[in-house]
């Protein structure tokens, strides 16, 4: 037999629910008032005290509870007679009606200074907390993809301002940061979008035709080899430029002219099979504090533009030496050179250069990785280069335990 299911009422509301408050109660405005009121509220409540029991312990309060008869003479006979109490007590008496004054006195007091306090702490506490305001509408009125927006807080230099300043510096970073972000997302796009049209184009028209004949295979075949050597270069860049970003990156001792004679030994089939003569003046002992791979990317990034820029028969040179408290590895190339004005763009993402000064130069992060992972060792990179005469580059790293100050602003014996 089934048993019949038993139902209950439905409860019209939790305590919780009954006796939940406002929600101006949970905000800390309401918070600041009550604090502030409350010790307003009790250090009036103990200077009135203090006040009352001075005045009961200065003098005898009490009502009068003693009196006399006293008879009346004039003339020396007797006209009657009347209740009379002495001096003290009726000091006593007046001590006692003062007390009670000052009662009724302290205790309206006391209730004045209850609301009065209350409505100042809304008041004062909500003019304090307008900065806080305003931080938080322009907080909620920025977005991830528009970080333009500025808090720009006026008044005086307080706490507050300091906040809000900081919170705008904050803000002027992260722009930063991701502007660059989107504007490494949109060259890596358009730099992939090349090869992979070709990729696309030979496939579709030479590759999966039955009409196209050996000859133009192979030549497709190139074709796509070099479009996906061009994006392989490319995604090696992106990933070394994630790496040397990341924060889990731990630096050791390192072997500057070691890090360098392994880019030389990657270079030098590339280097002979160009025609091109590698030559090496590394100094042994240099040793600095990084990345040991990263450096020699720096070195091998170089490298790679040297071999790549260098007519035939002509000299590559790479070398490492110290100066002071630096320590430097230079490559040197006799290639076409570079323009003065291009020297101070050259290490920006992606960037081209045109004309004389970058015959066969390929956009790329190469040269901007170079900058990203010197400088993440605390040091720089320096350019010294003339149109028709090659170009020099030179990366200087701190030893340890350099001194304050930059390096040497002149080209090192290379």
């Amino acid at each position: 037999m089934k048993r019949p299911s038993l139902k209950w009422p439905a409860l019209k509301g939790t305590s919780s629910d009954r006796f939940r408050l406002p929600a101006f109660t949970h905000t800390i405005r309401f918070r600041l008032t009550v604090l502030y009121s409350g010790l307003l509220f009790i250090l009036t409540a103990l200077v009135l005290g203090a006040t009352y029991l001075a005045v009961e312990r200065s003098g005898e309060a009490h009502p009068v509870t003693k009196q006399f008869p006293v008879k009346k003479f004039v003339n020396g006979e007797e006209v009657g007679e009347f209740d009379a109490v002495k001096v003290h007590e009726v000091e006593a008496a007046v001590n006692y009606e003062t007390l009670a004054n000052l009662r009724r006195f302290s205790f309206a007091v006391l209730g004045g200074v209850a609301v009065t306090s209350l409505a100042l702490g809304w008041i004062l506490s909500g003019r304090a907390l307008r900065p806080v305001r305003s931080i938080s509408r322009a907080a909620a009125e920025i977005q991830a993809t528009d970080l333009s927006r500025r808090i720009r807080l006026q008044g005086p230099k307080d706490e507050l301002r300091d906040l809000a300043d900081t919170v705008d510096s904050m803000l002027e970073r992260l722009d930063e940061a991701f502007r660059a972000q989107r504007q490494l997302i949109d060259d890596a796009s358009h730099e992939l979008r090349s090869p992979l049209a070709i990729i696309r184009a030979n496939v579709d028209a030479v590759l999966t035709s039955e009409d196209s004949d050996e000859e133009e295979r192979r030549t497709a075949a190139r074709s796509v080899d070099r479009a996906t050597t061009r994006m392989t270069r490319l995604v090696e860049d992106l990933l070394a430029t994630a790496r040397r970003n990341a924060p889990a990156l731990a630096d050791a001792d390192v072997d500057l002219a070691a890090a360098a004679a392994e880019a030389c030994e990657e270079f030098a089939p590339l280097a002979q099979e160009r025609g091109l003569t590698l030559h090496r003046r590394l100094t042994t002992g240099l040793t600095v504090i990084g990345d040991h791979d990263a450096l020699r990317r720096a070195v091998g990034n170089l490298l790679s533009n040297a071999v790549r820029l260098s007519p035939p028969g002509t000299l590559i040179t790479v070398a490492a030496g110290r100066t002071g408290s630096w320590l430097w590895t230079a490559v040197r190339d006799e290639g076409p050179g570079i323009l003065h004005d291009d020297q101070t763009r050259v290490f920006d993402r992606f960037w081209r250069a045109d004309g004389a000064s970058g015959r066969d130069r390929h956009a790329g992060l190469g040269l901007a990785i170079v900058r990203q992972i010197v400088e993440s060792h605390g040091g720089q990179v320096r350019l010294f280069s003339q149109v028709g005469e090659g170009a020099t580059f030179v990366l200087w790293v701190p030893a340890p335990g350099h001194t304050n100050g930059g390096p040497p602003d002149e080209q090192p014996a290379v």
